[in-house]
């Protein structure tokens, strides 16, 4: 096993995805940010509220700035996630091809990760929200979020455990994790807050987040597979079990 190479694949594959990433928001979304945070201020301003412009356009400033490495940052993070999963999947199942079987790995884990928390609850611009629900809020997407991680990593050791004693197995365990998320979708609240923007801002942004996202995913698992079968940081080994 070659560490080093490992590490790095894992690392540099989210760090390309992730500036990928910053690059689309910035061309995105964060226009949309902007056309939220005029409605927000503007709404401040009209109830009375002091609001300070010039700290506004610099604290905008140092976000957007900031962006590239925070995109660096969280594709790091999230490379080195789907790099251990593949380093279990490598070393227990036979892959006929490491590219797209990491390709196909990252849009799974987009699935768990992101598109089904995000389903439940879509993500919204600035000015929608009251700020003493916030920790409510995020504490319904953490808690949907770990049952969403939590169930897909019982059923992937359920097929680890039971694929060689049942057949079909492979179509039954995506049963059990829907089934199961079905559930958690009707006993998780919905988002208590109230939308009081023009719902095409809202669905814009939230259109937009979804689509660099997806695609983040995706670039995750191309630029990890690319690398992987270029650098071969393992050998292929007879001992690894055929599905």
């Amino acid at each position: 096993m070659k560490s080093i190479t490992f590490i790095l694949i894992s690392v540099i594959s989210g760090a390309i995805a992730g500036l990928i990433l910053a690059g689309m928001n910035m061309l995105i979304v964060e226009p949309l940010i902007d056309k939220a945070i005029e409605i927000e201020t503007s709404n401040a301003m009209n109830s009375g509220e002091n609001v300070d412009m010039d700290e506004h356009i610099l604290t905008r400033t140092w976000q957007k700035s900031g962006s590239f490495i925070a995109g660096a940052l969280l594709g790091g993070a999230f490379g080195s996630v789907l790099g251990i999963v593949y380093l279990f999947i490598y070393k227990t199942v036979s892959v006929s091809n490491d590219r797209k079987n990491v390709i196909l790995l990252s849009l799974v884990m987009c699935a768990v990760l992101f598109v089904i928390p995000f389903l439940k609850y879509p993500g919204n611009p600035p000015a929608v929200g009251n700020p003493e629900t916030i920790y409510y809020r995020e504490t319904l997407y953490v808690g949907f979020l770990a049952v969403s991680s939590i169930t897909a990593l019982g059923v992937g050791i359920l097929y680890y455990k039971l694929k060689d004693k049942y057949a079909h197995l492979n179509i039954v365990v995506p049963l059990v994790y829907f089934g199961i998320m079905g559930l958690a979708f009707i006993v998780f609240p919905s988002n208590p807050d109230s939308i009081s923007i023009s719902m095409d801002l809202v669905n814009s942004f939230r259109i937009a987040t979804g689509v660099t996202m997806v695609l983040f995913w995706a670039i995750l698992g191309i630029s990890f597979g690319l690398l992987w079968q270029k650098l071969q940081p393992f050998q292929p080994s007879s001992k690894r079990i055929t599905l």
